[in-house]
């Protein structure tokens, strides 16, 4: 049995990786240590810590921990463990997206332009990543609209070229139309485009329209007049950083309110804001702008192929040094991490911070209203930043199940959702099962925080009229909790009509709540009908090998697709069934003695 109190001891002076598990041996927190002895025994004194490390703490069963030669290999080593493995209370950019690219095959003797969302170490040149992507579409029609480049996936030769060069869509390659020497310039004016390094782009352009010109191609001339223009006019929409130095870097703000965090990220090359990037962060109110800055920078520059010279923040992060080091370890160059004190580069990162805020503000706005108006007419004491929901599903009191859905800060959080079997009510009686479905559930959080259900709710709302309200206050009070519970009850089509209290009164509510509502009853009733369904289906897919100690989905799943059918298996003898994958010979006797 492992002893935290004798592990501790164990520890040893040395850097390393120290990863955290539960009971059910998941990894919920990983970190990195100078000395694996001092930090990880910092976690189990009575000190003062955050809530959500205070959280943590209370959910080890048990630790682990790798020693390394250096803190920078151990920095490698945590980055990599937190990517894999997401664990729940390392700071996690959960709504963070896969940005896309423009990706130039370059390798390629006549290469193509596209966007794509998988970045390779295939020697292609990768562009972004766009923010939206509309950004990255727009561009890539600009490139397609100026320049005639193939958009064929697979180059082969051919006598005739296709229809896209017909509309002078496309040089045609294919067909020879074009040179390996012009098609590459071409490619090259993109790259140049793609780098920001409009100015070169265009003076080039200007040089072969006077050449076009002298050798009467007045035709040609006038396409790359065209061309100019339409990359002057792309140009003017970029925004200008007047009196920047520094051509190559990366600005980051942060943003705080009561329900989120906001990191914004400017990338400025060549002294122009090429693109803005913002992430949402959630829960993390008691860590400080210096943790949450060194975690985004790992979590971020993991995934980059593309590095700046520098990356300017607002606050000095304890692990600089080492961050640096690894950075320019990954870029193969100098990479250095700046907090500027004053002059252009401070106020770039005022700029970046106030636009994270109205990011931030923007985001929370309509959200934050409608929790706001909750509060209102419901009359309760404090914002419901918490809500949890619950309807019952079932048929003819068979495979009876219930879901639990959270709407939080005004969103609804679908990770955060959990399915219930019932266990003690026996023919349909929903009242009874909304009972002992929130009685189950409560009891996780009550004097703690569970870690699968969290704090306990501000509200709740019951799907269904009196019946559910009283069901779901009579398991409340024998918890002994004060918790406001309201039904939200549907009109004869089937839709959202309205909240109602126990008093049976219907509670008016605006138009945009009432669509918040709507919604938030829609994903509890969706999930609940799809559990039921799940079981019901699983049951009627049973089979004779499901009662067999050791065989699973798998096993199962491999057994059926060597023979076909239990009748079959019957048939089998036991060296022909030990020669399915994963079943051995003593496995493969004990399938067919049950059989």
């Amino acid at each position: 049995m492992f002893c935290i109190e004798e592990e501790l001891k164990k520890l040893p002076n040395k850097p390393g990786v120290y990863i955290m598990r539960d009971k059910d041996n998941d990894i919920i927190y990983v970190g990195k240590a100078i000395s694996l002895k001092n930090r990880v025994r910092q976690y189990f004194r009575k000190n003062n810590k955050t809530k959500r490390i205070e959280n943590m703490v209370a959910l080890v069963d048990h630790f682990e921990y790798i020693v390394t030669d250096n803190e920078s290999e151990a920095l490698i080593l945590e980055c990599n463990l937190i990517k894999k493995n997401m664990p729940k209370f390392n700071v996690l950019l959960k709504d963070d997206k896969t940005y896309p690219y423009i990706k130039v095959t370059v390798k390629e003797d006549f290469p193509r332009v596209f966007t794509t969302r998988k970045v390779l170490n295939d020697g292609a040149r990768y562009f972004g990543p766009y923010a939206n992507t509309g950004a990255a579409n727009e561009m890539l029609d600009f490139i397609r609209t100026r320049y005639q480049i193939r958009q064929c996936k697979v180059f082969k030769s051919r006598t005739r070229p296709c229809l896209n060069y017909q509309i002078k869509k496309c040089s045609a390659p294919c067909s020879g139309k074009i040179s390996k020497e012009e098609y590459r310039e071409e490619i090259n004016q993109i790259i140049g485009l793609l780098e920001g390094k409009t100015a070169k782009v265009i003076k080039q352009l200007e040089e072969e329209i006077n050449q076009a010109a002298e050798k009467l191609e007045f035709e040609k001339a006038a396409q790359l007049r065209d061309k100019k223009f339409a990359i002057e006019r792309i140009t003017e929409e970029k925004q200008k950083v007047s009196n920047l130095s520094e051509n190559n870097i990366d600005v980051i703000g942060l943003a705080r309110s009561p329900f989120h965090i906001c990191l914004e990220l400017f990338l400025i090359r060549n002294s122009k804001m090429v693109e803005r990037h913002h992430y949402f962060l959630d829960d993390l109110q008691d860590e400080t702008d210096k943790e949450i800055l060194s975690s985004f920078l790992k979590q971020h520059y993991m995934n980059e192929i593309v590095f700046p010279n520098k990356i300017m923040i607002k606050e000095e992060i304890e692990d600089k040094e080492l961050l640096q080091e690894w950075l320019s370890q990954m870029a193969e160059r100098k990479v250095e991490i700046k907090t500027p004190q004053k002059g252009e580069k401070l106020r770039l990162v005022e700029m970046a911070e106030n636009n994270a805020q109205i990011t931030l503000t923007n985001k929370e706005k309509e959200k934050y209203q409608a929790v706001k108006e909750l509060q209102e007419i419901l009359h309760l004491k404090k914002v419901p930043r918490k809500i949890e929901g619950y309807d019952i599903s079932n048929l003819s009191g068979q495979f009876i199940v219930a879901s639990m859905c959270v709407l939080q800060d005004g969103e609804v959080k679908k990770y955060l959702s959990r399915n219930f079997k019932i266990k003690t009510v026996l023919g349909q009686d929903d009242p009874r099962c909304m009972n002992e479905v929130i009685s189950r559930r409560l009891k996780h959080s009550i004097g703690k925080t569970d870690e699968a259900f969290g704090d306990l709710p501000d509200v709740i709302f019951v799907d269904g009229g009196i019946t559910q309200i009283h069901a779901a206050k009579q398991a409340v009070a024998e918890l002994k909790l004060k918790l406001p519970i309201y039904g939200m009850v549907k009109d004869d089509k089937h839709s959202t009509r309205a909240l109602i209290n126990e008093n049976r009164e219907e509670i008016p509510l605006s138009e945009e709540l009432m669509k918040l509502i709507t919604y938030f009853q829609d994903c509890i009733h969706d999930k609940a009908i799809s559990y039921h369904r799940k079981l019901r289906d699983k049951e009627m897919t049973k089979s004779e090998l499901d009662i067999i100690e050791g065989i699973g989905e798998t096993r199962k799943n491999a057994l059926f697709k060597r023979f076909g059918s239990v009748a079959k298996i019957k048939e089998a003898s036991v060296e022909e069934i030990a020669e399915v994958s994963g079943i051995n010979l003593e496995l493969a006797e004990k399938i067919k003695s049950s059989l």
